[in-house]
C-alpha cells in the first residue's frame, strides 16, 4: 500500500498538463504523507485536499479518538459503504512524481521509489468527498502489483519479484477523462496493474525518520 509520495510540480504546471483551472496555491508540500494536504484534479480544477478519509475510532471510555486518515482504497472494495458513493460520484486524478513503498526487514525498512521512465508527472486514480473533520479529503485507489518484468532498476536490470503485492492504479493519459466522467462500471475497469514499465530506485533512506 502507498503511504508516501512526491509531487514536485507547481499548481500552475499541474493545471497546464491536465487542462484544468488552478485554485490558489495552498500549503501542500512536495512530499505527501497521510493526513497532510496534497494536490488533486477534480471538477476541472486543481485543488488542495487532505490525503485520507477520516476514520473516527473510540477509546476504552467510549470517547472519540483523533481521526485516522484512510489514504488507500482497494479496487475490490470500491463498492463497500465507505467508498461507494465517492467512487460513483466524486472521482479525481492525483498528480504524482514518484510513489514510495517500504522494503526490508521489520525495524530496518528503507524507502523504495517508483516513477515512470518517460513522465515527470503522472496520474493515479483517486476518489474524494467533503468531510466534517478536515474539509475535502481524497483517497488513492490501489490495485494488484504489476508483473516483475515491468519493474526496471536504475541499473537497467528487471526485477524477479514485485516489491509489494499492491500498487497505486496509474492511469495512462488516454484514460483520464473516462476515469473522471465515465460510468462507474467502466471506470472500475481502468484500475488495473500498469504494464508500460516502471522505474525503481532503491535507497538507504530509513522508512521512518526519527
Amino acid at each position: 500500500m502507498c503511504n508516501l509520495y512526491k509531487m514536485t510540480k507547481t499548481v500552475a504546471e499541474v493545471a497546464k498538463l491536465f487542462g484544468a483551472l488552478a485554485d490558489p496555491p495552498g500549503n501542500a508540500g512536495e512530499t505527501v504523507y497521510p493526513g497532510h494536504p496534497g494536490i488533486v484534479v477534480a471538477d476541472g480544477r486543481v485543488r488542495q485536499m487532505v490525503w485520507g478519509f477520516p476514520l473516527v475510532l473510540k477509546g476504552k471510555n467510549g470517547q472519540p479518538l483523533k481521526p485516522k486518515p484512510v489514504n488507500n482504497c482497494r479496487t475490490d472494495k470500491l463498492d463497500s459503504f465507505m467508498w461507494r458513493y465517492s467512487f460513483q460520484e466524486r472521482r479525481c486524478l492525483i498528480p504524482v512524481t514518484a510513489f514510495c513503498e517500504a522494503e526490508g526487514e521489520k525495524g530496518a525498512k528503507t524507502r523504495t521509489w517508483f516513477s515512470l521512465p518517460d513522465e515527470e508527472l503522472f496520474a493515479v486514480a483517486g476518489i474524494w468527498r467533503d468531510t466534517a473533520e478536515w474539509g475535502p479529503a481524497y483517497s488513492m485507489v490501489m490495485t494488484e502489483a504489476c508483473e516483475p518484468a515491468s519493474l526496471v532498476g536504475l541499473d537497467g536490470r528487471a526485477f524477479e519479484k514485485p516489491v509489494h503485492d499492491r500498487m497505486p492504479a496509474i492511469l495512462p493519459r488516454g484514460d483520464w477523462a473516462d476515469w473522471l466522467d465515465g460510468p462507474p462500471d467502466a471506470a472500475g475497469l481502468l484500475c488495473r496493474p500498469y504494464e508500460l514499465g516502471i522505474r525503481v530506485e532503491r535507497t538507504v533512506e530509513a522508512w521512518v525518520r526519527r
